[in-house]
C-alpha cells in the first residue's frame, strides 16, 4: 500500500517549486518588457532593436525550458539538454546555410 504513495511523491517531486515558478514568471515578464520599452521609445536603431529582440527571445526560450518545462530535472536531464543542444546546432546550421546561399548565390544574380 505504501508503493502508490511513493510514486505519488516522486511525481510531485519532479515538478518545480513555487519559488521556481515565480522566478521564471518574473524573468519572463522582464524579458518581455525590455524589448517592448526599447521599441516603443525608439531607443535603438533598426539593427540594434532587431538584435535585442532576438537575444531576448533566446533568453525567453531558455527561461521557458528550464523554469517551466524542467529540462534540467529528471533521470534523463543530461540527455535532454544534449539533445536540445544538438537540435539547436542543426537549426542554426540550416538557417545560417540558407542565408549564406541566398546571399552569395552567384547564379541568381
Amino acid at each position: 500500500m505504501s508503493q502508490p504513495h511513493t510514486q505519488s511523491q516522486n511525481n510531485h517531486g519532479s515538478h518545480g517549486s513555487l519559488k521556481s515558478y515565480i522566478i521564471g514568471f518574473a524573468l519572463s515578464i522582464i524579458l518581455t518588457i525590455i524589448p517592448l520599452v526599447v521599441v516603443m521609445n525608439h531607443m535603438l536603431g533598426k539593427t540594434g532593436t532587431l538584435i535585442l529582440i532576438l537575444v531576448m527571445a533566446v533568453l525567453q526560450f531558455a527561461v521557458q525550458l528550464f523554469f517551466f518545462m524542467h529540462v534540467k530535472e529528471g533521470e534523463n536531464a543530461r540527455w535532454n539538454i544534449m539533445a536540445l543542444l544538438f537540435g539547436l546546432v542543426i537549426l542554426v546550421t540550416i538557417v545560417a546555410g540558407s542565408i549564406w546561399i541566398m546571399t552569395y548565390n552567384t547564379v541568381a544574380h
